[in-house]
């Protein structure tokens, strides 16, 4: 590591009744990857928004190569050589990819007009730096999750970024692009340049940073070298106590097959087939593309299946949509939450009761009463952190959000519950929480699927675990011979 590129200090940014940030240290070093580490709403995402721009901060300093900086935008921060790449990628898609990584600093020619030639040389030079095999001249909207991300390296390095942030970078890639990205990460470092790196999978740490900085609360809590901690430290700094049993499964016995699936096909799903069982939390695995997702929107009635039968407690059903499968007692929390769970302009109680509303809305009428119990009552089950149930849910952490997501399909009492990606970008403290609820649910006889693609978590909770590849079931793996090995053998097309 080289000498220190950026300093915060004495950080302060308060909100209307919240103290986001309350006396904020850090120190980042020249070709360093130092991760920033918290759960949501620890005031990481408060810290890089005053870094690039976007929050001014009430207190403290930032200091640049020795030098004190005033970041009052975004613009500011690009000129400081502070680059960020947000979590939800923020490129133009109908531009190409020498457009995205010159917006608002294109080159001029002498008459000046836009010098797309140079422009498109210029990008080509850098995306070929990185070996990441595109055309400049190309739409992004034709690139992959992955590769858009890689434009937004190259941004960085096109106004030459001594500071590049990463938001959880991994958090839609598959593990040949996360592999990718991470050599483009050890370029970046040989090249001098700082990483700050924020991500909730701690394996993803100990892989390829020097440094991490825990924040709790709003507050600094500690800065540990990599490689002189543990995740058990590193878990007990952010939550303030040790999670002991993490996953939170109590085994029992299963009840009769609840949910059965036949045959199914349609879109991106060949043929599947498989059974759920009363009270069993039944794990999909698979990497990205497998149709795990599909499969569950063609037997919600989502997506329109092209053949197949489902059965549930015996009986054949048909759903024409997220209502008819409600009445059946079968239910979806989407694996998109910003996108297709969640209103985030409106509140938390609207957000809570939304999937509900004839239960307190009858005609003109509107039993306060009524909604307010549903209301209260998830929000306590969920222990969801808010200041009100009138707070806008887009204010919430993403963990909050979650919880907030699944306790709206809650309320609606459903017999099964569909789990797409149910921890997907949230810290370890709240996915323990709902770990717990998972379990708790399945206790009581609730049969859950889960999708997901941490196969520690499949693991942990699961007690069988289906395996998708192409749009077929390629294996299903009984809790007994659980390893990753035998699950990623089925995931790469092995029968």
């Amino acid at each position: 590591m080289g000498k220190t590129v950026l300093e915060m200090k004495n950080i302060h940014k308060q909100f209307p009744g919240v103290y986001a940030l309350n006396s904020v240290d850090f120190e980042l070093k020249a070709g360093e990857v130092h991760a920033l580490l918290g759960e949501n709403g620890a005031g990481k995402s408060t810290l890089i928004k005053v870094l690039g721009g976007i929050y001014h901060p009430d207190q403290g300093q930032i200091i640049i190569d020795g030098k004190e900086v005033k970041i009052n935008s975004v613009p500011d921060a690009d000129a400081a050589g502070v680059s960020i790449i947000h979590q939800e990628i923020m490129t133009v898609p109908y531009m190409t990819i020498a457009e995205n990584i010159f917006l608002g600093k294109e080159p001029r020619t002498k008459l000046g007009t836009v010098d797309h030639q140079r422009m498109i040389r210029e990008s080509q030079v850098l995306i070929d730096s990185f070996h990441m095999n595109m055309k400049a001249n190309r739409k992004v909207i034709a690139l992959s999750i992955a590769q858009q991300q890689m434009v937004e390296i190259a941004k960085a390095i096109a106004i030459d970024a001594k500071i590049v942030v990463m938001d959880e970078p991994t958090s839609s890639l598959t593990d040949k692009e996360v592999e990718r990205l991470f050599e483009i990460i050890e370029q970046l470092k040989s090249q001098g340049i700082g990483i700050i790196y924020i991500s909730h999978k701690l394996e993803e740490l100990f892989r390829i940073c020097d440094r991490v900085t825990v924040m709790r609360d709003g507050q600094y809590v500690a800065t540990k070298v990599i490689a002189e901690t543990n995740q058990d430290e590193l878990i007990a700094l952010m939550v303030g106590r040790t999670l002991g049993d993490y996953y939170h499964r109590t085994f029992h016995e299963l009840g009769d097959v609840i949910l059965e699936v036949k045959n199914v096909k349609g879109g991106l799903v060949k043929e599947a087939s498989f059974q759920l069982r009363k009270g069993e939390i039944l794990g999909f695995a698979g990497l990205v593309g497998a149709g795990r997702s599909e499969l569950m929107k063609d037997i919600i009635g989502l997506d329109k299946r092209d053949g197949g039968e489902v059965f549930i407690d015996g009986k054949k059903v048909e759903f024409h949509g997220v209502q008819d499968a409600k009445k059946a007692g079968l239910v979806l929390v989407p694996e998109n939450r910003k996108r297709e769970g969640l209103v985030l302009k409106n509140e938390v109680g609207f957000n809570m009761t939304i999937s509900v509303l004839e239960d307190f809305i009858k005609g003109i009428n509107v039993n306060r009463k009524k909604e307010n119990e549903i209301i209260n009552t998830y929000v306590e089950a969920m222990a969801i952190k808010t200041p009100s149930t009138r707070q806008l849910i887009g204010n919430l952490s993403g963990g909050n959000q979650q919880k907030v997501l699944i306790g709206k399909w809650l309320a609606a009492h459903p017999k099964i519950l569909i789990l797409d990606e149910p921890t997907r970008g949230i810290d370890v403290g709240a996915k323990a929480e709902i770990y717990q609820i998972m379990n708790s649910l399945a206790e009581q006889g609730v049969s859950i699927i889960m999708i997901s693609s941490e196969m520690p978590e499949l693991i942990g909770m699961a007690d069988r675990i289906y395996v998708m590849y192409e749009g077929e079931i390629t294996g299903e793996v009984d809790r007994k011979d659980f390893t990753q090995e035998k699950i990623m053998y089925h995931a790469a097309g092995g029968r």
